[in-house]
């Protein structure tokens, strides 16, 4: 029989909670500032073309990809207080560092000022150059970034396993998780306001310095329950109420199930499923991630900084944050009251999600009549990808034993990361050419610069549907792999 608890219980571990969803919020911020100032910022001095910042953002998501792969296992060995300090320091570092691009480059040009790079004509060699090592330079900066936040979520969920029992665990990593939807949302509250009231480079110095104030609290609130002097008896009882001989027993045999060699895991028409839909549908969302900002200022004229500006890219992830919750009650739906098994009820879950995005095809037409409509119905498809995502993950635990989980999701991180940055580096080379083209090009009644958007809606449209009918070409029922 359990103890009687004599001692009110302490509550720590929500302040452990709360601190996670912070650090996750900052984490989103720190990406977004780039495409919330570029267009109408950083590009005008350093004479960027589409196809510059589409470089920037697809190499930006392969870095992401890769730095994945190896974000897990460097957390488990620094452990979770040094491990989540280390990332968040380099991801800071790495965002306080854009700021000095603008100097680098006029020192490296042999400029006296930045407003003498602003001034070089257009299209002219000199132009070049100062937009070629401008680049280069955001890329060094865009590398740290993307090594040191890859650490954020595989340091999340580890302290959320030390402080939480088992059945909280879902609740407490929604909570951080929701970080990630409020820092959208606060990104172009904030962000196009700091870099108009005291330049680009401010905005990322003030979101990168939020890291560093993080930092301070977690080394002054965080150790393991056992060690942490504000977590009572109460409180820790309550936190290892799962660790009994059950529960070793059952980590005992986990460690003992055989895992699958990696090279044979291609082998399995469940890894190349999984792998096409990460390929096909994660490019889409870091497209309107890095491409919304630009798109209202070059087809509308309204510019990050401006208040319909905000306002348009604020309800476009309030649709987002809002619509994507309910991606995880349609599958429970099916498996509950349909009785299906639950890949089935993911996959027919995933194919109404992917039907979301197909109002896509809309935006740019529905353009002519409000800017409202296409930040309206990119906010429903970036929702029908978020719940799709989900979904997507949950299929591998559906398929895979748990001692190759983490494999598959790492090559799909990767597989995803080459799509983004065929997607992010195809557009801004298409951009940029069709541009040039004028009223030479045209497609479903657009000429130039908006034919091209028109056509990457398309694209984005139908991935979805593309790729599920590939997941059920692979995979048409519930099955499993057994590792013998």
């Amino acid at each position: 029989m359990a103890p009687v608890q004599t001692t009110k219980m302490s509550n720590f571990r929500w302040v452990i909670c709360a601190l996670l969803f912070l650090a996750t919020t900052v984490n989103y911020m720190d990406r977004q500032v780039l495409s919330l100032t570029w267009k109408d910022f950083i590009a005008p001095e350093f004479h960027w073309t589409d196809a510059d910042y589409g470089t920037i953002t697809g190499l930006f998501s392969l870095f992401y990809a890769i730095a994945n792969l190896f974000a897990g296992k460097f957390i488990d060995w620094m452990g979770t207080k040094k491990g989540y300090l280390i990332a968040i320091f380099v991801w800071s570092t790495g965002a306080v560092l854009h700021a000095g691009c603008g100097w680098a480059a006029m020192t490296i040009e042999g400029y006296d000022s930045i407003e003498a790079l602003r001034m070089v004509q257009a299209g002219s060699d000199a132009a070049v150059a100062i937009a070629t090592i401008s680049v280069w330079l955001f890329l060094s900066c865009r590398l740290i970034l993307a090594v040191g936040e890859a650490g954020n979520f595989p340091a999340a969920i580890k302290a959320t396993a030390e402080y939480f029992p088992a059945k909280d665990r879902a609740f407490s990593t929604s909570i951080f998780n929701s970080g990630a939807s409020v820092g959208a949302l606060a990104a172009p509250a904030t962000i196009p306001l700091l870099a108009r009231a005291w330049g680009w480079e401010m905005a990322f110095i003030i979101i990168g310095v939020l890291g560093y104030v993080w930092m301070g609290l977690w080394m002054w609130l965080y150790e393991k329950p056992r060690q942490n002097k504000r977590v009572n008896q109460a409180e820790l009882n309550y936190i290892e109420q799962d660790i009994d001989i059950a529960e070793v027993q059952d980590r005992t045999a986990e460690k003992e199930e055989k895992a699958i060699p990696f090279f044979q895991c291609f082998s399995y028409k469940q890894t190349w499923a999984f792998l096409v839909g990460k390929f096909m549908t994660d490019g889409v969302w870091w497209f309107f991630l890095f491409w919304a900002p630009a798109y209202f200022s070059d087809q509308y004229g309204y510019t990050s900084d401006s208040t319909m500006g905000i306002l348009l890219i604020f309800t476009l992830y309030f649709i987002v944050t809002v619509l994507s919750i309910g991606g995880g009650y349609l599958p429970k739906y099916f498996v509950e009251k349909k009785g299906m098994n639950p890949y089935l009820g993911r996959m027919r879950a995933m194919l109404i999600f992917a039907c979301f995005p197909v109002l896509g095809l809309l935006a740019q037409p529905m353009g002519a009549i409000s800017a409202w409509w296409p930040a309206i119905l990119i906010g429903l498809l970036g929702a029908g990808h978020q719940a799709w995502s989900a979904n997507l993950f949950s299929t591998i635990g559906d398929m895979f034993p748990k001692s190759t989980i983490g494999t598959i999701v790492g090559l799909g991180t990767m597989t995803g990361g080459l799509g983004s940055m065929a997607i992010n580096m195809g557009s801004g080379q298409f951009f940029t050419w069709a541009a040039a083209q004028g009223e030479a090009f045209s497609f479903f009644g657009f000429d130039g610069k908006p034919a091209a958007y028109m056509v990457v809606f398309c694209i984005c449209a139908v991935a979805y549907l593309i790729g599920w009918c590939i997941m059920k070409a692979l995979v048409p029922k519930y099955k499993p792999i057994v590792v013998e």
